[in-house]
Protein backbone atom coordinates (compact mmCIF):
# COMPACT_ATOMS: atom_id res chain seq x y z
CA UNK A 1 0.00 0.00 0.00
CA UNK A 2 1.24 3.58 -0.90
CA UNK A 3 1.98 6.11 2.08
CA UNK A 4 2.35 9.43 2.01
CA UNK A 5 5.14 12.09 2.89
CA UNK A 6 4.81 16.24 2.72
CA UNK A 7 0.89 15.40 1.98
CA UNK A 8 2.11 13.38 -1.91
CA UNK A 9 1.44 9.75 -2.16
CA UNK A 10 4.89 7.34 -3.39
CA UNK A 11 5.47 4.03 -3.28
CA UNK A 12 6.90 3.62 0.04
CA UNK A 13 7.81 5.26 3.02
CA UNK A 14 10.87 3.99 5.12
CA UNK A 15 11.85 4.42 9.12
CA UNK A 16 15.37 5.58 9.43
CA UNK A 17 17.84 6.10 12.00
CA UNK A 18 20.92 7.56 12.74
CA UNK A 19 20.62 9.71 9.70
CA UNK A 20 20.03 13.04 11.28
CA UNK A 21 23.59 14.11 10.28
CA UNK A 22 22.57 13.57 6.44
CA UNK A 23 19.73 15.09 6.47
CA UNK A 24 21.09 18.13 7.85
CA UNK A 25 24.04 18.26 5.13
CA UNK A 26 21.46 17.85 2.61
CA UNK A 27 19.11 20.56 4.08
CA UNK A 28 22.16 22.67 4.47
CA UNK A 29 23.63 22.43 0.59
CA UNK A 30 20.30 23.77 -0.58
CA UNK A 31 21.67 27.16 1.24
CA UNK A 32 25.17 26.35 0.13
CA UNK A 33 24.22 26.17 -3.46
CA UNK A 34 21.90 29.56 -3.43
CA UNK A 35 18.80 28.35 -2.86
CA UNK A 36 16.37 28.62 -0.02
CA UNK A 37 14.80 26.08 1.79
CA UNK A 38 11.29 26.22 2.13
CA UNK A 39 9.99 23.12 3.25
CA UNK A 40 11.91 19.58 4.38
CA UNK A 41 10.04 16.56 5.42
CA UNK A 42 11.30 14.48 8.90
CA UNK A 43 14.93 13.43 8.67
CA UNK A 44 13.42 9.99 10.29
CA UNK A 45 11.75 9.08 7.13
CA UNK A 46 12.77 8.52 3.47
CA UNK A 47 12.96 9.62 0.98
CA UNK A 48 13.58 13.22 2.44
CA UNK A 49 10.92 15.83 0.19
CA UNK A 50 12.57 19.83 -0.27
CA UNK A 51 10.65 22.49 -1.27
CA UNK A 52 13.06 24.72 -2.51
CA UNK A 53 13.44 28.36 -4.00
CA UNK A 54 16.30 28.43 -7.01
CA UNK A 55 18.11 32.46 -7.24
CA UNK A 56 16.47 32.91 -9.89
CA UNK A 57 13.38 32.15 -8.44
CA UNK A 58 12.04 29.37 -9.81
CA UNK A 59 10.10 26.95 -6.72
CA UNK A 60 11.18 23.11 -7.20
CA UNK A 61 10.06 20.04 -5.22
CA UNK A 62 12.86 17.48 -4.77
CA UNK A 63 12.16 13.98 -3.50
CA UNK A 64 16.30 12.63 -1.97
CA UNK A 65 16.94 8.67 -1.08
CA UNK A 66 19.88 9.37 0.90
CA UNK A 67 22.14 6.92 1.76
CA UNK A 68 25.77 7.35 3.59
CA UNK A 69 29.19 7.06 1.50
CA UNK A 70 32.17 6.24 3.83
CA UNK A 71 35.67 5.16 3.48
CA UNK A 72 36.21 2.51 5.96
CA UNK A 73 39.49 0.07 5.19
CA UNK A 74 37.71 -3.32 4.49
CA UNK A 75 39.88 -6.56 4.85
CA UNK A 76 41.06 -7.50 1.22
CA UNK A 77 39.21 -4.70 -0.50
CA UNK A 78 41.39 -1.45 -2.19
CA UNK A 79 42.78 0.69 0.22
CA UNK A 80 41.43 3.75 -1.72
CA UNK A 81 38.08 1.90 -2.18
CA UNK A 82 35.12 4.54 -1.04
CA UNK A 83 31.65 3.25 -1.17
CA UNK A 84 27.33 3.89 -0.63
CA UNK A 85 25.74 1.20 0.77
CA UNK A 86 21.68 0.97 -0.73
CA UNK A 87 20.19 0.20 2.29
CA UNK A 88 16.41 1.07 3.51
CA UNK A 89 14.14 -1.16 5.49
CA UNK A 90 15.07 -4.56 6.92
CA UNK A 91 17.11 -6.76 5.42
CA UNK A 92 14.38 -9.31 5.67
CA UNK A 93 12.24 -6.89 2.70
CA UNK A 94 15.04 -6.17 0.54
CA UNK A 95 14.22 -9.25 -1.78
CA UNK A 96 10.89 -7.40 -2.28
CA UNK A 97 10.68 -5.04 -5.53
CA UNK A 98 11.36 -1.30 -4.13
CA UNK A 99 10.21 1.24 -6.68
CA UNK A 100 11.18 5.07 -6.56
CA UNK A 101 8.79 7.21 -5.49
CA UNK A 102 7.77 9.66 -8.93
CA UNK A 103 5.63 12.44 -9.07
CA UNK A 104 3.03 11.65 -11.38
CA UNK A 105 2.36 15.61 -12.43
CA UNK A 106 5.77 15.62 -13.41
CA UNK A 107 6.91 18.60 -10.82
CA UNK A 108 8.61 17.37 -8.44
CA UNK A 109 12.54 15.26 -9.34
CA UNK A 110 13.64 12.11 -7.52
CA UNK A 111 16.79 11.65 -6.88
CA UNK A 112 19.44 9.17 -5.37
CA UNK A 113 22.17 10.14 -3.75
CA UNK A 114 25.02 8.93 -1.63
CA UNK A 115 26.00 11.58 1.20
CA UNK A 116 29.89 11.37 1.92
CA UNK A 117 30.01 13.34 5.22
CA UNK A 118 33.88 13.05 5.18
CA UNK A 119 34.95 13.85 2.00
CA UNK A 120 32.23 16.92 1.86
CA UNK A 121 30.73 15.81 -1.54
CA UNK A 122 27.45 14.04 -2.83
CA UNK A 123 27.28 11.07 -5.12
CA UNK A 124 25.06 11.44 -7.80
CA UNK A 125 23.59 7.99 -9.06
CA UNK A 126 21.15 7.61 -12.00
CA UNK A 127 17.49 7.62 -10.62
CA UNK A 128 16.59 5.53 -14.28
CA UNK A 129 18.75 3.24 -13.50
CA UNK A 130 18.30 2.71 -9.87
CA UNK A 131 14.63 1.99 -10.32
CA UNK A 132 13.65 0.30 -8.45
CA UNK A 133 16.46 0.49 -5.70
CA UNK A 134 18.40 -2.97 -5.52
CA UNK A 135 18.53 -2.80 -2.00
CA UNK A 136 21.57 -4.57 0.04
CA UNK A 137 24.06 -3.72 -2.98
CA UNK A 138 28.12 -1.33 -2.65
CA UNK A 139 28.21 1.60 -5.01
CA UNK A 140 32.59 1.71 -4.84
CA UNK A 141 34.77 4.18 -6.20
CA UNK A 142 38.43 5.48 -5.76
CA UNK A 143 40.29 8.15 -3.76
CA UNK A 144 41.24 9.71 -7.54
CA UNK A 145 37.75 10.33 -8.15
CA UNK A 146 37.26 12.13 -4.70
CA UNK A 147 40.02 14.29 -5.55
CA UNK A 148 39.05 15.26 -8.49
CA UNK A 149 35.86 16.40 -7.32
CA UNK A 150 38.30 18.78 -4.88
CA UNK A 151 38.50 20.92 -7.75
CA UNK A 152 37.00 24.29 -7.71
CA UNK A 153 34.50 22.91 -10.49
CA UNK A 154 33.20 21.06 -7.29
CA UNK A 155 31.85 18.38 -10.05
CA UNK A 156 33.61 15.44 -11.79
CA UNK A 157 31.84 13.02 -13.62
CA UNK A 158 33.28 9.24 -14.67
CA UNK A 159 31.47 6.04 -15.78
CA UNK A 160 31.91 2.52 -13.76
CA UNK A 161 30.78 -0.88 -14.88
CA UNK A 162 27.35 -1.90 -14.23
CA UNK A 163 27.90 -5.84 -14.05
CA UNK A 164 25.58 -8.49 -13.54
CA UNK A 165 25.31 -10.77 -10.18
CA UNK A 166 23.46 -13.21 -8.69
CA UNK A 167 20.69 -11.51 -7.85
CA UNK A 168 20.30 -10.32 -11.35
CA UNK A 169 20.77 -11.71 -14.46
CA UNK A 170 21.53 -8.54 -16.64
CA UNK A 171 23.10 -5.21 -15.99
CA UNK A 172 21.02 -2.62 -14.74
CA UNK A 173 22.51 -0.07 -17.56
CA UNK A 174 22.26 -1.63 -20.80
CA UNK A 175 25.51 -0.21 -21.86
CA UNK A 176 27.46 -2.34 -19.26
CA UNK A 177 28.19 1.31 -18.01
CA UNK A 178 26.33 3.97 -15.93
CA UNK A 179 27.86 7.57 -14.85
CA UNK A 180 28.09 8.49 -11.39
CA UNK A 181 28.44 12.43 -10.48
CA UNK A 182 30.32 13.32 -7.67
CA UNK A 183 29.77 16.94 -6.34
CA UNK A 184 30.26 19.00 -3.74
CA UNK A 185 27.07 20.49 -1.87
CA UNK A 186 27.54 24.38 -3.63
CA UNK A 187 26.35 22.39 -6.96
CA UNK A 188 23.74 20.55 -5.56
CA UNK A 189 20.72 22.63 -7.79
CA UNK A 190 23.43 21.72 -10.46
CA UNK A 191 22.62 18.56 -9.97
CA UNK A 192 19.03 18.58 -9.37
CA UNK A 193 18.23 20.41 -13.01
CA UNK A 194 20.15 17.60 -14.46
CA UNK A 195 18.26 14.66 -13.35
CA UNK A 196 15.42 16.23 -14.18
CA UNK A 197 16.57 16.93 -17.67
CA UNK A 198 18.01 13.43 -17.73
CA UNK A 199 15.10 11.40 -16.73
CA UNK A 200 12.32 13.77 -19.12
CA UNK A 201 14.50 13.09 -21.78
CA UNK A 202 15.57 9.56 -20.71
CA UNK A 203 18.80 9.74 -21.30
CA UNK A 204 20.96 6.51 -21.01
CA UNK A 205 24.81 6.32 -19.54
CA UNK A 206 26.51 8.16 -22.23
CA UNK A 207 24.33 11.01 -23.10
CA UNK A 208 23.63 11.33 -19.41
CA UNK A 209 27.74 11.45 -19.37
CA UNK A 210 28.23 14.18 -21.98
CA UNK A 211 25.39 16.31 -20.84
CA UNK A 212 26.86 16.13 -16.96
CA UNK A 213 30.86 17.17 -18.39
CA UNK A 214 29.32 19.86 -19.72
CA UNK A 215 28.07 21.45 -16.71
CA UNK A 216 31.65 20.82 -15.21
CA UNK A 217 31.95 24.96 -15.23
CA UNK A 218 28.75 26.51 -14.00
CA UNK A 219 27.74 29.99 -16.01
CA UNK A 220 29.03 32.54 -13.06
CA UNK A 221 26.79 34.97 -15.26
CA UNK A 222 23.53 33.47 -14.55
CA UNK A 223 22.06 31.33 -11.46
CA UNK A 224 23.74 27.89 -11.70
CA UNK A 225 22.36 25.61 -14.60
CA UNK A 226 22.90 22.60 -16.48
CA UNK A 227 22.03 22.24 -19.57
CA UNK A 228 17.88 23.08 -20.48
CA UNK A 229 16.18 22.01 -23.24
CA UNK A 230 17.49 24.47 -25.16
CA UNK A 231 21.24 23.31 -24.71
CA UNK A 232 20.06 20.00 -25.65
CA UNK A 233 19.07 21.32 -29.10
CA UNK A 234 22.13 22.63 -29.42
CA UNK A 235 24.27 19.89 -29.19
CA UNK A 236 21.64 17.21 -31.14
CA UNK A 237 22.10 20.23 -34.09
CA UNK A 238 18.13 19.29 -34.02
CA UNK A 239 14.96 21.62 -32.53
CA UNK A 240 12.40 20.07 -29.89
CA UNK A 241 10.10 18.90 -32.66
CA UNK A 242 12.34 16.86 -34.15
CA UNK A 243 13.81 15.20 -30.82
CA UNK A 244 10.31 14.67 -30.04
CA UNK A 245 9.48 13.11 -33.53
CA UNK A 246 12.48 10.76 -33.21
CA UNK A 247 11.79 10.08 -29.72
CA UNK A 248 7.71 9.13 -31.11
CA UNK A 249 8.52 7.51 -34.54
CA UNK A 250 11.45 4.69 -32.32
CA UNK A 251 9.76 1.46 -31.10
CA UNK A 252 12.85 -0.16 -29.77
CA UNK A 253 14.37 2.68 -27.61
CA UNK A 254 15.64 0.63 -25.13
CA UNK A 255 18.78 2.74 -25.03
CA UNK A 256 16.02 6.12 -24.78
CA UNK A 257 16.88 8.86 -27.20
CA UNK A 258 20.00 8.35 -27.37
CA UNK A 259 20.02 5.47 -30.09
CA UNK A 260 17.56 7.60 -32.09
CA UNK A 261 19.25 10.40 -31.94
CA UNK A 262 22.41 8.86 -33.25
CA UNK A 263 20.34 7.34 -36.55
CA UNK A 264 19.25 10.37 -37.16
CA UNK A 265 22.38 11.21 -37.87
CA UNK A 266 23.92 8.76 -39.65
CA UNK A 267 21.02 9.24 -41.88
CA UNK A 268 22.34 12.84 -42.75
CA UNK A 269 25.20 11.47 -42.78
CA UNK A 270 24.12 9.12 -45.47
CA UNK A 271 22.21 11.66 -47.13
CA UNK A 272 25.56 13.87 -47.45
CA UNK A 273 27.52 10.96 -48.48
CA UNK A 274 28.13 11.40 -52.42
CA UNK A 275 28.71 6.82 -52.74
CA UNK A 276 25.34 6.50 -51.15
CA UNK A 277 22.57 6.22 -53.92
CA UNK A 278 19.60 5.58 -51.29
CA UNK A 279 19.55 3.91 -47.72
CA UNK A 280 16.03 2.90 -46.01
CA UNK A 281 16.14 3.37 -42.51
CA UNK A 282 14.94 0.06 -40.33
CA UNK A 283 12.93 -0.18 -37.31
CA UNK A 284 12.32 -4.00 -36.47
CA UNK A 285 13.70 -5.95 -33.48
CA UNK A 286 16.20 -8.24 -34.85
CA UNK A 287 17.16 -6.47 -37.56
CA UNK A 288 20.00 -3.58 -38.55
CA UNK A 289 19.50 0.01 -38.89
CA UNK A 290 20.02 1.02 -42.37
CA UNK A 291 19.72 -1.19 -45.73
CA UNK A 292 22.06 1.35 -47.86
CA UNK A 293 22.68 1.60 -51.71
CA UNK A 294 25.86 2.47 -52.97
CA UNK A 295 26.48 4.57 -56.21
CA UNK A 296 27.88 1.12 -57.59
CA UNK A 297 24.74 -0.88 -57.13
CA UNK A 298 25.86 -2.94 -54.03
CA UNK A 299 23.34 -2.70 -50.87
CA UNK A 300 25.09 -3.15 -47.81
CA UNK A 301 23.62 -3.86 -44.52
CA UNK A 302 24.59 -1.13 -41.42
CA UNK A 303 24.47 -1.17 -37.60
CA UNK A 304 24.44 1.80 -35.54
CA UNK A 305 26.37 2.39 -32.41
CA UNK A 306 27.27 5.27 -30.00
CA UNK A 307 30.98 4.94 -29.04
CA UNK A 308 32.06 4.84 -25.41
CA UNK A 309 32.61 8.47 -23.81
CA UNK A 310 35.73 7.19 -22.16
CA UNK A 311 38.68 6.16 -24.34
CA UNK A 312 41.97 4.13 -23.99
CA UNK A 313 44.61 5.12 -22.50
CA UNK A 314 46.55 6.03 -26.19
CA UNK A 315 43.35 7.68 -27.01
CA UNK A 316 41.79 5.15 -28.70
CA UNK A 317 38.04 4.87 -28.58
CA UNK A 318 35.44 2.10 -27.91
CA UNK A 319 31.96 1.16 -28.98
CA UNK A 320 29.97 -1.50 -27.74
CA UNK A 321 28.43 -3.76 -30.23
CA UNK A 322 25.71 -5.93 -28.62
CA UNK A 323 22.30 -6.11 -28.34
CA UNK A 324 20.90 -4.16 -25.31
CA UNK A 325 18.13 -6.93 -24.11
CA UNK A 326 19.50 -11.13 -23.10
CA UNK A 327 17.97 -13.82 -24.47
CA UNK A 328 16.76 -16.40 -21.56
CA UNK A 329 18.76 -19.53 -21.38
CA UNK A 330 21.44 -18.02 -24.05
CA UNK A 331 24.44 -16.98 -22.64
CA UNK A 332 25.76 -15.24 -26.28
CA UNK A 333 21.81 -14.17 -26.47
CA UNK A 334 23.42 -10.01 -26.19
CA UNK A 335 26.15 -10.97 -28.77
CA UNK A 336 25.60 -10.43 -32.52
CA UNK A 337 26.92 -12.77 -35.43
CA UNK A 338 29.13 -11.71 -37.54
CA UNK A 339 27.08 -12.25 -40.20
CA UNK A 340 24.02 -9.82 -38.61
CA UNK A 341 25.03 -7.02 -40.69
CA UNK A 342 27.66 -5.85 -43.36
CA UNK A 343 28.67 -2.49 -41.26
CA UNK A 344 29.29 -1.24 -37.79
CA UNK A 345 28.90 2.95 -37.71
CA UNK A 346 30.50 4.78 -34.55
CA UNK A 347 28.96 7.09 -33.67
CA UNK A 348 31.38 9.43 -32.09
CA UNK A 349 29.34 12.13 -30.24
CA UNK A 350 29.94 10.84 -26.92
CA UNK A 351 33.80 11.13 -26.40
CA UNK A 352 33.96 13.97 -29.19
CA UNK A 353 31.07 16.24 -29.02
CA UNK A 354 30.37 15.67 -32.95
CA UNK A 355 27.78 14.25 -34.71
CA UNK A 356 31.04 12.17 -36.57
CA UNK A 357 30.72 9.02 -37.76
CA UNK A 358 33.17 6.20 -38.54
CA UNK A 359 32.60 2.81 -40.27
CA UNK A 360 33.76 -0.89 -40.21
CA UNK A 361 33.15 -3.97 -41.97
CA UNK A 362 32.06 -6.92 -39.54
CA UNK A 363 34.51 -9.32 -40.92
CA UNK A 364 37.16 -7.15 -39.73
CA UNK A 365 35.91 -6.76 -36.36
CA UNK A 366 37.77 -8.53 -33.44
CA UNK A 367 35.15 -12.09 -32.63
CA UNK A 368 34.21 -13.36 -28.94
CA UNK A 369 37.14 -15.58 -27.44
CA UNK A 370 33.88 -18.18 -26.29
CA UNK A 371 32.07 -17.81 -29.51
CA UNK A 372 33.86 -17.51 -32.76
CA UNK A 373 30.53 -16.99 -34.77
CA UNK A 374 29.94 -13.57 -32.38
CA UNK A 375 31.57 -10.27 -32.19
CA UNK A 376 33.01 -9.26 -29.17
CA UNK A 377 30.79 -7.04 -27.26
CA UNK A 378 33.55 -3.86 -27.14
CA UNK A 379 35.35 -3.11 -30.26
CA UNK A 380 38.51 -0.77 -30.23
CA UNK A 381 38.25 2.20 -33.16
CA UNK A 382 41.63 2.33 -34.39
CA UNK A 383 43.16 4.32 -37.46
CA UNK A 384 41.87 1.49 -39.47
CA UNK A 385 38.27 2.53 -39.31
CA UNK A 386 36.78 4.70 -42.24
CA UNK A 387 35.55 8.16 -42.31
CA UNK A 388 32.53 7.09 -45.08
CA UNK A 389 30.83 3.68 -45.83
CA UNK A 390 32.30 2.80 -49.09
CA UNK A 391 35.76 2.62 -47.78
CA UNK A 392 34.29 -0.01 -44.89
CA UNK A 393 32.95 -2.29 -47.92
CA UNK A 394 36.82 -2.91 -49.42
CA UNK A 395 36.94 -6.36 -47.26
CA UNK A 396 33.49 -7.77 -48.36
CA UNK A 397 34.29 -8.22 -51.98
Amino acid sequence: MADTVAGRSYARVYRTLKKDDLHRYLTDAVERSGGRLLYASAPNRAPVFLGVETPGGERIGVMVYPFRATHNKIKNRPQDEHRLQIRLGEDKSWKQVHPLGRDVGLVDTTLVLGIHLEADLFVGLDANLYDPLPMGISVEFKQAHVDATQRPSGWHVFERDNVSGSQRPTPRAPQGLETVVLFKPDRLLDFVRLERKASDLGLDSALRFATAQAATTPDSTTARTVATVHDLEEQFEMTAAEIMEVISNRSRLAVAVRGGVAEHHLGRALEADPNVAAYTPLDKDGQHDFDVVLQDGRTVRVECKNASPTVYRNGDMKVEVQKTRATQNDPAGRLYRHDQFDIVAACLFAPTGQWRFVYRSTSLLTRHPRYDDRLAPVQRITDGWSTGVLGATESLG
